[in-house]
């Protein structure tokens, strides 16, 4: 018999193990999370965060989600990618970033009722670690999972107790790793794999001085620094990046991934911070260092029976992007509704077989957009002359071509306009992270056609109610004149049933179900006189539905079904669809 039983599992304590757990709870599933560690994250890793992301925390409640904000740095401070050759150097060029130039600001503004931000992972994981133990999560620290054997009816984890020496067992009936990079719950699965680890390698330093003085006029999270060997390893430059406005910073600098990893001592340190910054006095306080290998590796399956992973331990990557904190919380808000479903007996376990078919696609995009943003810095090298090599004069004779008034140097100052401009891919690609839909059996689409794909979907954010996809943000108001976005009317994990004017069979078969299935389901009616309006039209614009259809929208806010107008029998077919998502 084990020593501790629960229904859920989770190993690991990141952003994606104190999400899941944080979801489960709040769910009312007995749930326990273990860490090796003593405590959570000591290095600011994971920092820039989507609005989708955001979103995941509003739905955990709006006091997780102001709690995030209060210790981020806003949106606007995380301004303007500047390259140049030092932070005390020349700028050779900069660009608006993370949704701050006017065009993308608006796109932001109508895309979600959330900002995103600047939050470094040793504030991100506390507010969701605590958030879990807060709501019931059992928590346990010095805690390393060893093992795992499931049967049909559970799975038995065993752990050691790393303060103590000994082993004790957990029984639950889900197990979820959600243990990092070189994930053992993955490798211990045989999970198949694409692609390939350590495929270059850098150094973090993260120090403190004050550097005010090189960038209060051009507040900025990175600044990326352009010296002879900045392309060697790494993510694909130097890199400055400030962790806390402008007194807390992390170097980043590459190494050769084919020769022994450098030892950064506080020396080495002092020395590439002061090479980075410009200032040959420059004094740090060092808080550490250490280095590590980039990587382009993912799952292609990402759960075995009653064992799922996620996170780091399902793709592996750059920080290009910054997709890998927000890829992991979106992971467990995609799997946590479903085993909270299926552990209370409101659905099967073939639920379950969706979350593999509707992450692992999103898993490989991510790692590949991701290598490919590094690739992307190509051509700004190449238009400096930074062609590999270390020859600092040479560099410097083609970085100071580009000021002649010849037609070359007028070329010359174009590619680097252009490569510069490429970089949106990188530091302003909404896209990619608002557009993700899936194709599942937990999604019921009736035959109905995807809309038409579009070549800049990679960009910019497509909202559209097409079964898959997220449900799309606008501004509704109650009778009280208070607004709420339509990702507030939903979520919270349960499903919920959206109708307008004459859509009352559709409330009614809810009803008859949610008794029946003994499944929840919130009620959204919107209407003139109803108690939730749509004064400006933009539901109307945006739902893609006629006012007696309805969408069904699952607990994780994306398009489960939708009618476009009311059918010949709104019951059976209600029926049809949930019995069909659900696995019975």
């Amino acid at each position: 018999m084990a020593d501790i039983s629960t229904d859920v599992l989770v190993i690991g304590t990141g952003p994606a193990g104190s999400a899941t757990a944080a979801l489960l709870a709040s769910y009312g599933v007995e749930v326990m999370v273990i860490n090796r560690y003593r405590w959570l994250s000591n290095t600011p890793r994971a920092h820039i965060t989507n609005q989708r992301t955001m979103e995941v925390l509003r739905d955990l409640g709006h006091e997780v989600e102001a709690e995030a904000m209060m210790h981020a740095a806003p949106q606007h401070l995380m301004g303007e990618n500047v390259f140049c050759e030092s932070l005390a150097g020349e700028e050779l060029g900069r660009m608006k970033s993370w949704g701050t130039s006017p065009l993308s600001k608006a796109e932001h503004l109508m895309s979600s009722p959330c900002e995103m931000n600047d939050l470094p992972q040793t504030f991100m994981e506390p507010i969701l670690f605590k958030t879990a133990c807060s709501r019931g999560a059992q928590a346990r620290m010095s805690t390393e999972y060893v093992s795992h054997e499931q049967d049909g009816d559970g799975v038995t984890t065993t752990c050691h107790d790393r303060l103590t020496g000994k082993t004790f067992t957990v029984r639950s009936k889900y197990l979820v790793g959600a243990d990092g990079g070189n994930s053992m719950v993955a490798e211990h699965l045989g999970l198949p794999f694409e692609g390939k680890m350590g495929v270059g390698g850098s150094m973090n330093i993260l120090f403190k001085a004050d550097l005010s003085r090189y960038v209060a006029h051009r507040p900025s999270v990175l600044y990326w620094v352009m010296q002879p060997g900045a392309d060697v390893g790494g993510i694909g430059m130097g890199l400055v990046r400030m962790v806390r406005p402008w007194n807390e910073w992390l170097i980043v600098w590459g190494y050769d991934i084919n020769q022994p990893a450098p030892v950064v001592d506080a020396a080495m340190a002092t020395q590439v911070a002061r090479q980075l910054v410009g200032d040959p006095e420059l004094e740090i306080d060092l808080i550490s260092a250490n280095t590590w290998t980039v990587n382009n590796c993912f799952a292609t399956h990402m759960q075995k029976g009653r064992v799922f992973i996620m996170g780091d331990a399902a793709h592996r990557h750059p920080p290009s992007n910054g997709l890998g904190s927000n890829t992991s919380i979106q992971d467990g808000y995609n799997l946590a509704w479903k085993l909270a479903a299926v552990v209370k007996g409101q659905a099967t376990p073939k639920l379950l077989d969706s979350y593999s078919t509707e992450r692992a696609p999103i898993a490989r995009q991510i790692v590949t957009r991701a290598n490919q943003s590094i690739a992307e810095f190509g051509p700004i090298f190449e238009a400096l002359g930074m062609d590999g090599g270390v020859d600092h004069d040479k560099i410097q004779r083609s970085m100071a071509a580009r000021c002649d008034a010849t037609p070359a140097a007028e070329a010359q100052r174009e590619a680097l306009r252009k490569a510069i401009e490429l970089k949106k891919y990188e530091f302003d690609c909404h896209g990619v992270e608002m557009n993700q839909r899936y194709t599942s059996g937990a999604v019921v689409t009736d035959g109905q056609q995807p809309p038409t794909p579009n070549a800049e979907m990679e960009l910019h954010y497509q909202p559209t109610t097409y079964p898959g996809a997220r449900l799309p943000h606008v501004w509704l108001f109650d009778r009280n004149g208070a607004k709420h976005s339509t990702l507030d009317l939903t979520g919270k994990g349960q499903f919920t049933l959206i109708t307008g004017i004459g859509g009352e069979p559709w409330i009614a078969a809810a009803e008859t179900l949610s008794q029946s299935l003994n499944l929840p389901i919130r009620i959204v009616k919107i209407g003139p006189r109803c108690a939730i309006e749509d004064h400006g039209g933009d539901w109307a614009r945006a739902r893609e539905i006629r006012d007696a259809g309805c969408l069904l929208v699952r607990p994780d806010q994306h398009v489960a079904w939708r009618a476009d107008t009311l059918t010949a029998d709104p019951q059976a077919d209600l029926t049809r669809v949930l019995h069909a998502i659900l696995g019975h």
